[in-house]
């Protein structure tokens, strides 16, 4: 069985579908407490549409890599700070689950 996983993927491994990964983030943040679910879309940005300071940004990796089973170092983390970027981290991410 796994060969023929394997067989379906370019690089060797299963990446999960894009649009699942856009409804699993934007789930994951329409649950945080300080969010407007309403505002939240796949090109939100943290800070400048949702209103949430560096804290809560963390916080949301922290969701994230709960979500996805998988550690988004620091050094990327400070990087997404919109719905579009998380997506795209996680969906490239070769352990995402």
């Amino acid at each position: 069985m796994a060969s023929v996983l394997r067989s379906m993927s370019s690089h060797g491994d299963i990446h999960l579908d894009k649009q699942e990964v856009i409804g699993r983030v934007l789930d994951v943040i329409k649950s945080f407490p300080k969010v407007d679910p309403s505002k939240v879309t796949p090109d939100v940005h943290f800070q400048k549409d949702l209103g949430l300071d560096s804290l809560d940004n963390v916080e949301i990796m922290m969701a994230l890599e709960e979500e996805f089973k998988l550690e988004i170092p620091d050094k990327e983390a400070d990087k997404i700070d919109s719905c579009h970027l998380a997506v795209k981290y996680i969906h490239n991410h070769p352990m995402a689950g």
